[in-house]
């Protein structure tokens, strides 16, 4: 099967977050069962678009700015238009991750167009808003998504807002998780958690990994740094991610602290650099609020690294219950309470990454996903046959 994945920018500071390590998750595992992949998007990065991204073929083009102060709705490329009406073509089925952005918009046009059977998958993106710019866009995006064979959500609060969005009549919600591949250990390695002492890294390493938003909350990782300082100067604190307007405020927090020997700004890292980085921490703190199904969550787990998120982590409950995490209330103290938690009990560290493996393997691995896609799609390329009821 001639399988076409489009999401809106690549890049190697990572800046478009889960949706790009989902598609080429995806894709890799599709690969690997023998269908023919493909990965169309725009390229943001210092050098030219490569021709692959995580092992999956990419067809990229360098992002523009076509509309000032849109953000990623705003960025295109014409030549990324001929690229989708190519593809599309020849593809089987299309697999578009789509936000409210001008790349996705294209996207669906073209599989309209082309009369190609396609499915969308949201990540929580397109969800109900007031805005006028927002409005004027729908009356053209909207009426293209519905004419999807299904709709893949996360949760029941991405599928009730995507609803809304889509009013009644379109197309069937699907409710499919993020997977991941479990990790496995390198040449000569063991996993973490049956490292011995000598094997492991710094015991006090505690790492933010996500872009520098708001909703992120990078202030809080580094107020409950300063907590966690008071009791164990020994730790260390980084933060990696792309910039999006808080990085100044966390500099600027970090120096009021005296924090500037302790907690350090790593800049953006593309996918492969940030699952070695994530591999490599004691601890892994996430403290953004409405996060659906974040990947880095998934890779901490399948890592080896233990997780510390909070209660409105669309996945809290179920890693809260298995013991896959420490979740919290947010609250910088409720933070810090668990990073020490984390780093004065060694056997806790080892039964919540143990813990975490075995999520993977039976909830979120990339298998159970493919599997199901596979079926998704394959019941779409029939149903797009001439002659198909």
């Amino acid at each position: 099967m001639r399988v076409v994945h489009t999401v809106t920018l690549t890049g190697d500071d990572g800046a478009y977050g889960g949706p790009v390590s989902v598609a080429t998750g995806q894709l890799a595992e599709l690969a690997a069962r023998g269908h023919e992949v493909a990965l169309v998007s725009l390229w943001r990065g210092r050098a030219a678009p490569p021709r692959t991204l995580d092992g999956v073929p990419l067809r990229a083009h360098r992002a523009r700015t076509l509309v000032p102060g849109r953000g990623f709705l705003g960025l295109f490329h014409p030549r990324l238009a001929l690229t989708l009406w190519r593809l599309a073509g020849r593809a089987d089925v299309l697999h578009v991750h789509a936000g409210r952005d001008l790349v996705s918009l294209a996207a669906l046009a073209a599989a309209v167009l082309r009369r190609r059977p396609f499915v969308v998958q949201t990540h929580g993106m397109v969800q109900p808003r007031r805005s006028a710019a927002v409005h004027l866009f729908d009356r053209c995006y909207v009426p293209l998504l519905r004419r999807a064979r299904a709709a893949l959500v996360l949760t029941e609060a991405e599928e009730t807002g995507l609803r809304r969005v889509l009013r009644p009549g379109g197309p069937t919600t699907v409710r499919l998780p993020n997977g991941v591949r479990p990790a496995a250990a390198g040449p000569g390695e063991r996993p973490r958690e049956e490292a011995g002492p000598e094997e492991r890294p710094d015991e006090a390493d505690v790492l933010f990994l996500a872009r520098l938003h708001r909703r992120k909350r990078p202030e809080a990782f580094v107020r409950m740094a300063a907590l966690v300082r008071a009791k164990h100067p020994e730790a260390s604190f980084t933060l990696h991610g792309a910039d999006e307007g808080r990085l100044a405020p966390v500099r600027r927090l970090i120096a009021q602290e005296g924090l500037d020997e302790a907690v350090g700004y790593g800049g953006p890292l593309d996918h492969a650099a940030a699952v070695r980085r994530i591999a490599r921490a004691t601890v892994y703190v996430l403290p953004s609020v409405n996060e659906p199904f974040p990947m880095s969550v998934l890779e901490a787990l399948a890592a080896g690294t233990p997780v510390v998120c909070t209660d409105s982590c669309g996945i809290a409950a179920e890693l809260e219950r298995r013991g896959a995490a420490l979740v919290t209330d947010g609250s910088p103290g409720a933070l810090a309470g668990a990073v020490l938690s984390l780093l004065e009990d060694r056997s806790l560290r080892e039964r919540t990454a143990a813990a975490g493996r075995a999520a993977v393997r039976e909830r979120f691995s990339l298998a159970a996903v493919a599997d199901r896609l596979e079926r998704l799609y394959g019941s779409a390329a029939r149903a797009a046959r001439p002659g198909a009821r």
